[in-house]
C-alpha cells in the first residue's frame, strides 16, 4: 500500500493552525507578564505610600536621573537633602530598592537578620561562589565562626611586616616612575601591593606578586568584573542569565570569571601540594593559630561533608576579591584626600616621623601611636567609603523609628556613601575634617559604616585599617603627594568605589 503525499492544501491548513496556536500563547504569556507588571508595581507603590520621592516614570522609572552619565552619587545626595532618611528609587516599572541614608534606619536594618538581595547578589554567583559574602542563615553562621580565628590579633601581629615589606616594593616602583612634570595613576599600583599583601597575609604565598604577569592579569579582570557588575544591575534586558550569557558582556564576563578562578586555582593548588609532605602539615598543625587558607584547608581534610571543594574556592574567591580591591579602594581615595590637603598631610607626616623617622621599621605597637593619621584615615573613609552600598531584603516587615513601615519582601539598599554625605548627620559632609574622629568627638554608633555593621560587618576590618595605617605612613615618610589639578577624580558607584578617571597623584621625594 503507497503512502499517500500530503496534500498543498492540507499542509498550508496545518502551517496556518500552528502559527495561530503560537500567536494564542504568546498573547497569552504577554498578557501574563503585563498583569504581573501591574499586580507588582501596585505592591510596591503601596508599600511606599508612606514615602515620598522624587517623580519617575512608569516604564523606566529613575534610569534617566541616575545611571546616564555616571550621575548615580550626585542624584542620590540630592534626594538626602529632599527626602529625610530614606526613599524609593524607581530602577524600572516594577522594580525598585528602597534607599536608606539615615542612622537610625541603618540601625534597625542592621541589627536584624535578612539576607542579602538575591535580585542583585546572585550575578555574583559565578564570579565568587557562595562564600561569605552570599551566604545567608546556619551556613553564613557556620562559616563565619570557622573564619573568625583567622583575624585574631595574634594573626595580624606579623602581617604587619608582611605588609610593609610589600608596600616597599611599591614604593620603590613609584619612585622609578615618578616624574615631577607627569602625575602617576596609583590605582593600579596599590591593587598590585594589596593583592600580593593578601596573598602573602591570608594564604601563605611565597614570590613577588607585584611582578607577576599572571597577578596583572587578575587585577585586570577583577576591574572588568566590577564594571560588568553594575552595568548588568542596571540593564533590564540582561537579568535573565541566557540573554546576558549570549550579549557581548555576557561573553566578556565568562572570561574575566575564567581568569579569576585560574588565579584562585593555582593559590589553593599551591597550598594543597605544600600539605600533601607530611612534616609541613605536623608543622602547620602545631601552629599557635591557622590562617585563612590553612583554615579552610584543614576543616576540608578533617570533615568533607562540611566543606566541599566548591566552598572553599567560593571562600577564597570571596576574601581574594575583598581582601585587595576594597582595601585598594580605600587606600587610593586616602591618599588623595591627603594629597588635596597638604596642611593634614603635613601633619601625619610629622606624627610618623617622630616614631620612625630614625629608621625603626614600622611594627604593630606603632599602630595604636598614630591618633591624627587614623583620624585623617577614617576621614577619608568617610567621604570615599569603599563599599559605597549594600542590598538586603527584607525578611519579614519592619517599622523604623519614626513609625513608618515597610512589609516583608522589599529589597532595601543601604546607602553608605550617601550617609556619609548626609547633613543631617555630618555637618558640612563635602569639607574634610579629622577632628570629627577626634576622641571628644560624639557621633551617632551608625553614622560611620566604612565596613557596614551589624553581626555581617567586615570580617577583615582590623586588617584592612594595620594596612591602611603601614601604607599610608611609609608613603609619608617617602613621598609628598600632589594632587594633578588637570585630573580631579570622578567617584563612581561599582562594587568598590571607584574613579571614572582613575587617581592620578605626583609624587615628589623627600630628601
Amino acid at each position: 500500500m503507497g503512502v499517500s503525499a500530503l496534500s498543498p492544501t492540507r499542509f498550508l491548513g496545518n502551517i496556518s493552525g500552528f502559527i495561530q496556536v503560537a500567536f494564542l500563547l504568546c498573547l497569552l504569556l504577554l498578557l501574563f507578564k503585563a498583569a504581573q507588571f501591574y499586580l507588582h508595581r501596585r505592591w510596591l507603590l503601596k508599600a511606599f505610600q508612606q514615602f515620598p520621592s522624587p517623580p519617575s516614570h512608569w516604564l523606566f522609572g529613575h534610569y534617566r536621573e541616575q545611571f546616564q552619565n555616571d550621575q548615580e552619587l550626585q542624584q542620590v545626595l540630592k534626594w538626602v537633602e529632599t527626602f529625610p532618611s530614606a526613599c524609593p528609587r524607581w530602577l524600572w516599572g516594577s522594580k525598585a530598592h528602597f534607599t536608606i541614608y539615615d542612622p537610625d534606619y541603618m540601625k534597625v536594618i542592621l541589627g536584624r537578620s535578612d539576607p542579602k538581595a538575591n535580585d542583585v547578589y546572585r550575578f555574583l554567583a559565578p564570579w565568587i561562589g557562595y562564600g561569605l559574602l552570599l551566604l545567608d542563615g546556619q551556613a553564613w553562621f557556620q562559616h563565619r565562626r570557622m573564619l573568625t580565628p583567622a583575624f585574631h590579633y595574634d594573626i595580624l601581629k606579623p602581617y604587619v611586616k608582611i605588609t610593609a615589606d610589600s608596600v616597599q616594593v611599591m614604593l620603590d616602583k613609584l619612585e622609578k616612575l615618578a616624574d615631577q612634570d607627569t602625575s602617576l595613576e596609583i590605582f593600579k599600583h596599590v591593587s598590585l601591593m594589596t593583592l600580593d599583601t593578601i596573598m602573602k597575609c591570608a594564604f601563605s604565598h611565597q614570590g613577588n606578586v607585584q611582578l607577576d604577569e599572571n597577578s596583572q592579569s587578575y587585577i585586570q579582570a577583577i576591574g572588568d568584573l566590577n564594571k560588568l557588575f553594575l552595568s548588568r544591575v542596571k540593564n533590564l534586558f540582561h537579568q535573565n542569565d541566557i540573554i546576558y550569557n549570549l550579549s557581548s558582556n555576557g561573553r566578556w564576563a565568562k572570561r574575566a570569571y575564567q581568569l579569576a578562578h585560574e588565579h584562585t586555582d593555582r593559590v589553593i593548588k599551591l597550598r594543597k601540594d605544600q600539605l600533601q609532605d607530611q612534616g609541613e602539615l605536623e608543622k602547620i598543625r602545631k601552629k599557635r593559630r591557622l590562617d585563612f587558607l590553612d583554615i579552610l584547608l584543614f576543616a576540608r581534610i578533617e570533615n568533607e561533608s562540611s566543606l566541599s571543594d566548591k566552598d572553599l574556592r567560593a571562600e577564597v574567591d570571596t576574601f581574594m576579591f575583598e581582601g585587595h580591591d576594597t582595601t585598594a579602594s580605600g587606600i587610593s581615595w586616602t591618599l588623595h584626600a591627603l594629597a588635596t590637603h597638604p596642611e593634614h598631610q603635613q601633619r601625619c607626616r610629622e606624627e610618623v616621623q617622630g616614631l620612625l623617622g630614625d629608621g625603626t621599621p614600622i611594627s604593630w605597637d606603632h599602630l595604636d601611636k598614630m591618633p591624627y593619621t587614623t583620624m585623617c584615615i577614617k576621614e577619608a573613609l568617610r567621604i570615599y567609603p569603599p563599599v559605597p552600598g549594600v542590598v538586603r531584603e527584607l525578611s519579614k516587615p519592619v517599622i523604623f523609628p519614626d513609625g513608618r513601615s515597610l512589609p516583608k519582601g522589599i529589597p532595601v539598599t543601604l546607602s553608605i556613601y550617601a550617609l556619609h554625605h548626609n547633613p543631617r548627620v555630618w555637618p558640612n559632609p563635602e569639607v574634610f575634617d579629622p577632628s570629627r574622629f577626634s576622641p571628644a568627638a560624639a557621633q551617632h554608633s551608625h553614622a560611620f559604616l566604612p565596613f557596614s555593621g551589624g553581626s555581617r560587618n567586615c570580617i577583615g576590618k582590623q586588617f584592612a585599617m594595620n594596612e591602611l595605617k603601614v601604607v599610608v605612613a611609609l608613603t609619608l615618610l617617602r613621598f609628598e603627594l600632589l594632587p594633578d589639578p588637570t585630573k580631579i577624580p570622578v567617584p563612581v558607584i561599582q562594587l568598590v568605589l571607584q574613579s571614572k578617571n582613575g587617581i592620578h597623584l605626583h609624587l615628589r621625594k623627600i630628601q
